[in-house]
């Protein structure tokens, strides 16, 4: 298949590596993967926020960028911005007045798959050990984003794809469905509600005995990791794209507690 990449704001800006890992994994299946240079943000923020109006350019530009290229599917490695793209877009136009861009954005958001979903529900990919030959012997737990959990209703592909990583033990995280604290700006503009949710996530995942903490959202791993840094906790975080991209030729290394899949950098 001809794959396009949506890299989403913060993979681009602040881990690159999942994209290289998002990447890496796909044309290890033998797919072209291709990027269209116009994508920017989703717009994600500005409709969560109530700003419809201001949204309407950047999902403009989101669907200009899409449904120009000559792609099968598009994949980003964020369940949150695929919401975005496939439950706000069409809704943002149709309350802007712009048919024309709804009836677009309908058409790239049913094109559009989180990893884990494309992976799972279009490509087969099943056993990760055997069909990727992912290999990463570490003590892993896992936090299901809210985004994936309840709009894209991801429910267990991106653990059951974790599972199936060779050498690797999943620990199951208490309250695992609670959500981590950042939902974006709601980090910012009720941060001591965020920073007690975001105590009680570290405390479970510290409760695991684990050595990271995984996911399928940057930004979730993120605020996760920030909390966990600023209690002195040595348990890093890491997105399961990038677990899957370890293999035993390229291994994931242990540097300083933060964990990197080796060769995705």
């Amino acid at each position: 298949m001809r794959i396009a990449l949506f890299a989403t704001c913060i993979v681009d800006a602040m881990y690159p590596r999942t994209a290289r890992a998002t990447v890496a994994i796909l044309e290890r299946l033998g797919h072209e993967v291709v990027f269209p240079p116009g994508q920017a943000c989703c717009g994600q923020m500005h409709v969560n926020s109530g700003y419809f109006k201001e949204a309407r350019p950047v999902v403009a530009n989101h669907v200009r960028a899409f449904d120009t290229e000559d792609y099968d599917v598009a994949v980003a490695p964020s369940g949150s911005c695929v919401a975005s793209v496939k439950h706000q877009h069409a809704l943002v136009a149709r309350r802007c007045g712009d048919a024309a861009l709804e009836a677009r954005a309908a058409v790239v958001g049913a094109k559009t798959y989180e990893l884990s979903q494309l992976l799972t529900d279009v490509l087969g990919v099943t056993n990760a050990a055997e069909q990727l030959g992912s290999h990463f012997p570490h003590r892993v737990t896992y936090h299901p984003s809210c985004h994936g959990m309840r709009l894209l209703r991801l429910g267990d592909r991106q653990l059951d794809l974790l599972r199936s990583v060779g050498g690797i033990e999943v620990v199951e995280l208490p309250e695992a469905e609670q959500c981590c604290g950042f939902g974006g700006t709601f980090s910012m503009k009720n941060a001591d509600v965020s920073s007690a949710m975001m105590a009680d996530k570290a405390a479970n995942i510290c409760g695991t005995g684990a050595e990271l903490c995984s996911g399928g959202d940057a930004s979730c791993l993120m605020h996760i990791g920030g909390g966990l840094s600023r209690q002195g906790s040595d348990v890093g975080t890491l997105h399961f794209a990038e677990i899957l991209a370890s293999t035993l030729e390229e291994p994931a290394s242990v540097n300083g507690g933060v964990l990197l899949a080796g060769g995705v950098r």
